[in-house]
């Protein structure tokens, strides 16, 4: 029975979860950006470190680990959930509550980590402020739990279109990771929320795609056998970072001392390897561009593959909260740059089309790689760049990435956090079903 008052209800909610979304991603960019100016006069969390001695290349990011641990310590004092994982549960299964407070708690904590040189990615605590902000809001307005479940995918796309300008991928996120099915009373609600949380977002820091406009050639058809390549190289490196983010926890679980003292040391292990490569220092995006622009050599990008995986590892199993969506995209990036560089020295002049498309390419085949997502990773760098002519080696690289990655590590790197709950399902012909070891335990 179609109720105009509860209508009005459920738009008036999706509508400040979207706002509340795109405020706070404006406000923690924003925090992050002056706090380089007044601490470092630098722009950049690159330019920061490559100002710094090397002593305060290796101290900064352990003090920073320091107190991103103690606010994480501090969250962990409240109920409910606030990872992907959680959003995933809370969702599908409507037996997580997303906490709002835990979710500013470690916000915090992502944001002392971040500025400190910290190798996480800003986007996870704007997208979980956005799946908390979701499940914070339903209940106020007196929402039911299925329109509370879709009002939290919303808050989750809005916070991924508010960090990556790049909407039509925040919706696909919610799609291919959090639901694995289309749900149109999840989907809806997340289709609504992306475009007002990327308008709100275009307006206050500004329009095009955050790493600027790239364009894409393709000289031969020839290259699509290059850029496959590149996908099954991605199909390993994903399972391999995969496998040393797991094994950087367990590592960690084992020692006895306090959480922020356990993610000083991860700090202290990113300044020690920002000594001599500051690039591995925060999320990566400012070495993302030197990529993208052609200017890290072929030997350098694959240090730099090795090195930010064990940066982010010691960053993110340490306890300093953030995401590892964006220093996957430096993975992917340092990988196709690698790869781009040399084919064009094995082929013949002009056979080859520019680094940084290979680049690019790169990027969507590792998010496919670790998250099993390949149409997400591929729209998302077709909007990253803007160039229809990128299409093609995307479908393909992010198709043999997700076949590889799956053949070695069948679970993704969110999918991993539930199987270890045992709340894990699997995507059939049929439709989503939990798995045979999976059985559902009480609400949380």
């Amino acid at each position: 029975m179609f109720r105009p008052v509860e209508l009005i209800r459920q738009a008036c909610a999706l509508a400040l979860v979207a706002v509340g979304a795109a405020a706070f991603a404006v406000l923690f960019r924003t925090a992050i950006n002056a706090a380089f100016t007044a601490l470092y006069h630098a722009h950049d969390v690159l330019r920061a470190f490559q100002g710094l001695a090397w002593e305060w290349r290796l101290l900064v990011p352990a003090i920073g680990g320091l107190l991103a641990g103690s606010m994480s310590q501090i969250a962990s004092r409240f109920k409910g959930g606030q990872g992907v994982g959680d959003v995933m549960e809370a969702v599908v299964l409507g037996q997580r509550h997303i906490s709002l407070r835990l979710a500013s708690s470690k916000a915090l904590g992502s944001w002392f980590a971040i500025v400190s040189g910290g190798s996480v990615g800003r986007e996870g605590p704007i997208i979980q402020f956005g799946g908390g902000l979701g499940g914070a809001i339903g209940p106020l307005f007196r929402l039911n739990e299925d329109q509370t479940r879709g009002l939290i995918a919303a808050g989750t796309a809005a916070g991924f279109a508010a960090a990556y300008n790049t909407p039509l991928a925040a919706v696909l996120f919610v799609v291919e990771i959090v639901t694995g099915v289309i749900a149109l009373e999840v989907v809806l609600p997340a289709i609504v929320a992306t475009p007002i949380a990327t308008a709100l977002t275009r307006l206050a820091i500004g329009g095009g795609p955050i790493y600027g406009e790239r364009g894409f050639t393709m000289h031969s058809d020839v290259e699509l056998f290059g850029h496959a390549l590149l996908g099954i190289l991605a199909g390993f490196a994903g399972p391999a970072f995969m496998a040393m983010l797991a094994r950087g926890e367990a590592v960690f679980a084992r020692i006895h001392l306090p959480k922020p003292v356990c993610a000083g040391f991860g700090g202290a292990g990113v300044g020690a390897l920002a000594v001599f490569l500051p690039e591995v220092t925060g999320n990566g995006y400012e070495a993302i561009n030197l990529v993208l622009a052609g200017q890290v050599t072929v030997g350098l990008a694959l240090v730099l593959i090795v090195a930010k995986a064990v940066a982010t590892t010691a960053s993110v199993s340490s306890g300093s909260p953030g995401g590892v969506f964006t220093p996957s995209l430096f993975i992917g990036a340092a990988l196709g740059g690698a790869v781009g560089q040399t084919l064009t020295l094995l082929a013949a002049p002009g056979a080859i089309g520019a680094v940084g498309g290979y680049a690019l390419v790169g990027m969507a085949a590792l998010i496919a790689a670790t998250t099993h997502a390949p149409v997400l990773g591929a729209v998302m760098v077709f909007e990253l760049s803007g160039d229809y002519a990128i299409v093609l080696p995307l479908l393909i690289a992010t198709a043999m990435a997700t076949l590889v990655s799956r053949w070695i590590r069948p679970s993704s790197i969110y999918m991993e956090e539930l199987d270890r709950r045992g709340k894990a399902w699997e995507i059939t012909m049929e439709g989503r079903r939990m798995k045979p070891s999976a059985e559902p335990d009480e609400p949380s």
